[in-house]
């Protein structure tokens, strides 16, 4: 099926992402704000996400994003990108009252949340399954990116196992439109700011080894957040620069957002599967990659989690 053939006929579309959006969700979100603007002239499209972080100015029309500002109209279709309708925030409202919802996204944890579900786990991204729901004549240089950006963010540009030969194909096909995407590899995904690799420092340096090694942990505090000058943004990075300690199956990083609430990442070699935890905590993700948001002293926490890490460990 093609996307277009889902939409035709619609004069009023609106396009979201998940909360803190990350590059697959800004790159999937963008991909096809662009691509349905340029298929359907005559459509009314918004866009609605929180602010991506700076690193995504390079994507064109990124300042079309309405941030903070939500429509109460009915639109014809809702286009949910990267999540489920639980995880859009504000915008659920909007997306539960449009005639048709379409749910796009390739989490293991999706069980569909729309009219029309296309939900493919074995996909590396949204930003690759979006790309072969467009007709390829259709993509033009500023689709392309925006799906590229979209790929490398979700596949630790092309390193994690999540990258298959389609996925290395899709890229290949995309860097032909001429962008200039070894710029927007190191800008989007290696460049730091020295707030940002000050306070990963500190992650890293304050981080606790445990289960025998096979676990690491670390955590940033509201204070730290304050005194450093950063925000959840420039907090991208820290769990994946955890998990690359040698002999560490599972890596945990979590900063509080309010009084005993911390929103947790995970992240692993496969010998754990972190999407199911995180669902047991009413979060989700891939096997390897997964997120959820929970309640508790930091210590309760890691040691809720511990045990259902310890759980599949023993049964390894």
């Amino acid at each position: 099926m093609k996307i277009i053939d889902e939409v035709k006929g619609a004069m009023t579309i609106a396009i979201s992402g998940h909360i803190r959006p990350d590059g697959d969700c800004v790159g999937s979100v963008m991909g096809l704000y662009l691509y349905l603007k340029k298929a359907l002239p005559a459509a009314e499209i918004d866009v609605y996400l929180d602010k991506p972080a700076d690193i995504f100015r390079c994507i064109s029309h990124i300042e079309d994003i309405k941030s903070g500002f939500y429509s109460e109209k009915e639109y014809d279709v809702f286009v949910a990108l990267d999540t489920t309708d639980d995880r859009l925030g504000d915008v659920e409202t909007i997306y539960r009252k449009a005639r048709k919802k379409i749910n796009i996204d390739h989490h293991v944890s999706n069980r569909g949340c729309g009219d029309v579900n296309i939900v493919e786990p074995d996909r590396s991204s949204t930003a690759e399954l979006l790309y072969e729901l467009m007709d390829a004549e259709m993509i033009d240089e500023e689709i392309a990116k925006a799906i590229y950006i979209g790929i490398i963010h979700d596949t630790g540009v092309l390193r994690y196992s999540n990258t298959s030969p389609r996925t290395l194909q899709i890229a290949a096909e995309l860097i032909k439109f001429g962008f200039d995407f070894s710029t927007i590899v190191e800008e989007t995904f290696f460049e730091k700011t020295y707030r940002q690799t000050q306070i990963m420092g500190r992650s890293v340096l304050e981080s606790v080894r445990f289960m025998e090694g096979r676990c690491i942990v670390s955590m940033v505090s509201r204070r730290m957040m304050e005194f450093y000058c950063v925000t959840p943004k420039d907090l991208d990075g820290i769990v994946n620069q955890l998990q690359s300690v040698k002999g560490v199956d599972c890596a945990i990083f979590m900063y509080e957002t309010g009084t005993l609430e911390y929103k947790v990442s995970m992240r692993s070699n496969g010998k754990v599967d972190v999407s199911a935890i995180a669902v047991k905590f009413g979060g989700g993700g891939h096997v390897r990659a997964a997120g959820c948001t929970m309640n508790g002293t930091y210590h309760d926490n890691i040691n809720n989690l511990s045990i259902e890490i310890a759980e599949q460990l023993e049964n390894e």
